[in-house]
């Protein structure tokens, strides 16, 4: 709801106010990355997750940088099944092309065989242990929120050697997809901080803050028709409400400056 959203807003402003990063579009794109996985034949199959990295200079050897936040962990795939993800990692990444995705495993990777309670160690070769090199070759827009799903191939990435030995040869494959549109503006006066909402009705769908030039980007928005909400820190100037903006899949909708009256 609008109201239980602007007092949590107005509790955590001056946090934001010193800790709060540029909300407008930079140059970047927005990239989540998530982890699923197709069935296979086993009870559990746990992915040591050290790095997520990216590549948008074409440089296969040299051209990496890993993104921001990943979530290092060891994952039992066989969990994320039927629809079921995590989130590894939420990062900036330079507009442009992005050329590939590396996905860059430790050594604590196991399977469990149904009907056992002993993990098996999978081998993993040493062409893995730099990580594994996924191809997207996809434009990605600066303003934009994108989403890759790595969906993890369970029966074809563990092979069972004639000695009873399981060696982890992972087959995953990426989905790239732009996460809804934008909505990109510029708050007046500037000498404060605003929260802006974009709404349906009197549901807040997402927010964000403004800048200290006055600029703000909601990203991640649903094709559709939304009402924005603007609530100025400052007390002595009153809420202002912006309707009947348009938001397309993969595009930013900009809106013209709001200005804030006393």
């Amino acid at each position: 709801m609008i109201i239980s959203a602007l007092i949590l807003s107005l509790v955590s402003l001056t946090v934001l106010i010193s800790c709060k990063k540029n909300s407008t579009n930079d140059g970047n794109a927005r990239l989540q990355v998530y982890l699923t996985d197709d069935a296979g034949d086993y009870e559990a199959v746990y992915i040591d997750v050290k790095d997520v990295q990216i590549n948008v200079t074409g440089d296969s050897s040299n051209g990496w940088q890993s993104l921001q936040g990943v979530k290092a962990d060891v994952y039992d795939v066989m969990k994320l099944v039927n629809d079921d993800d995590t989130l590894l990692t939420e990062s900036n990444i330079p507009s442009g092309r992005l050329h590939q995705l590396r996905l860059v495993l430790g050594t604590e990777n196991y399977v469990k065989i149904e009907g056992t309670t002993q993990l098996i160690k999978l081998e993993t070769p040493s062409a893995q242990q730099s990580g594994l090199k996924l191809n997207i070759q996809q434009d990605v827009l600066d303003g934009i929120l994108y989403t890759i799903t790595l969906d993890f191939d369970v029966a074809k990435s563990i092979v069972k050697t004639g000695n009873n030995k399981y060696i982890l040869k992972p087959t995953i494959r990426t989905i790239l997809n732009a996460a809804g549109g934008s909505i990109k503006g510029v708050v007046m006066p500037k000498t404060f901080l605003s929260a802006v909402y974009a709404v349906k009705g009197v549901d807040t769908i997402a927010s964000t803050f403004t800048d200290s030039d006055g600029g703000y980007l909601i990203r991640g928005l649903v094709a559709g028709t939304y009402g924005v909400f603007y609530k100025p820190s400052d007390v002595t100037y009153k809420d202002s409400l912006r309707t009947n903006i348009s938001v397309s899949t993969e595009a930013i909708t900009k809106i013209d400056t709001t200005f804030l009256h006393q």
